[in-house]
């Protein structure tokens, strides 16, 4: 078997900048700029070896960071045989204090990354799972839509002087009627209220349909099991279960609770020198999305009463196994805990101890999903 040329590529929209690395030799032997697409980067790796630059037995392995353009070019690589990773950006060790940025010198970094074997690939979703997460993503998408859409309805009320004279939550019943009784004499007012209203409800009901099929899928044979374990937490509904499922997938690749908190960046970074030991705030590398939704799950721990499960709860862990819903509620009462601790007798921020409990909440997924439960 020949030696092995790294091909390193930054991928773009519109370019992709490859550099070919021999490690053997410790030189570069090409650069080019290449149309973005996996006909125009396999042309190219072909080319080098009908002209020489490469030698015909070789071997390519190639890599690109993980980013906005997804994993088809990884895919399309890997179907036609060749050896193609997806690289975790926070694993690529960068230079400090560096001021000058080109395409060509991210691509040299990656083909060098890549012969030192220095850095961790990324999951590869297979294709249902990659439907499933962009789906799961559309739904999410929505509901920052509608949470921006009912701030602009209450914002265009409270200009107008007309705010909701009631204490106590929006978006109820009472709320609704009570808009219905809002009328304002200018046409123009009139109209812009009624289109803030649409808006509203348009959304809501877009997303209340994606719930019902999201339920439908978690359903289904290959999610059930998985998903069914998850929603027995407190706060873990099944679209926020269906995604960590999707999204992870082989939970077992982290070796460790402390590793996959520490992929969803719920762990505290340290700044410490000699004696001196400093943890700052949470790192916010990895899964953002991920981590946004067990952050928000946790929000639903601190409002549960874990003593008093509500009939939602027990509905989620019907069928389940005693093991299971002793270790889910198990966490709950500790997040309960650990929260309200931080809070009344450590005097901690209410963000501080909600991102301390969705670290903890981690911990138990990973703890469920690898079958840690006893």
């Amino acid at each position: 078997m020949g030696n092995v040329i790294y091909v390193g590529v930054d991928v773009h929209k519109d370019t992709n900048s490859v550099c070919l690395f021999d490690q053997q030799d410790g030189t570069i032997l090409n650069e080019r700029k290449l149309d973005a697409g996996f006909p125009f980067l396999d042309k190219y790796l072909k080319k080098m070896k009908k002209d020489g630059i490469v030698k015909e037995e070789a071997e390519y392995f190639i890599g690109y960071e993980a980013g906005p353009t997804g994993f088809g070019l990884c895919r399309s690589l890997q179907k036609e045989g060749y050896d193609c990773v997806v690289m975790a950006p926070t694993t690529i060790r960068k230079a400090s204090g560096e001021k000058v940025k080109t395409d060509r010198k991210d691509a040299r970094l990656l083909a060098a990354t890549l012969a030192a074997d220095a850095y961790k690939g990324v999951y590869l979703p297979d294709d249902e799972d990659e439907a499933t997460k962009e789906f799961t993503r559309t739904r999410n998408a929505l509901q920052g839509h509608l949470k921006k859409s009912k701030q602009q309805l209450l914002g265009f009320l409270l200009r107008m002087g007309r705010p909701y004279p009631e204490s106590g939550n929006y978006w109820t019943e009472k709320f609704w009627e009570w808009v219905k009784t809002v009328r304002f004499k200018h046409v123009k007012l009139q109209r812009s209220l009624e289109i803030f209203i649409l808006q509203v409800k348009d959304l809501q009901d877009k997303i209340d349909a994606m719930d019902n099929d999201i339920e439908e899928i978690a359903d289904s044979e290959r999610y059930k099991e998985k998903v069914g374990k998850l929603v027995c937490f407190t706060g873990i509904e099944t679209h926020t279960a269906l995604s960590l499922v999707c999204e992870i997938g082989d939970f077992s690749r982290f070796s460790t609770a402390e590793q996959f908190s520490s992929y969803l960046g719920l762990c505290p970074g340290q700044d410490s020198s000699g004696k001196k030991v400093q943890y700052n705030a949470i790192t916010k590398s990895g899964n953002t999305r991920l981590r946004l939704l067990l952050i928000e799950a946790t929000k639903g721990v601190k409002r549960s009463n874990p003593y008093n499960k509500s009939k939602r709860i027990k509905a989620r862990q019907s069928g389940q196994s005693p093991l299971v819903i002793a270790y889910a509620d198990k966490g709950t009462k500790r997040i309960k805990s650990k929260m309200t601790a931080l809070e009344s007798r450590k005097g901690k921020n209410v963000n501080v101890s909600t991102v301390a409990g969705a670290r903890e909440l981690s911990c138990f997924v990973w703890g469920m999903m690898t079958n840690h439960i006893d």
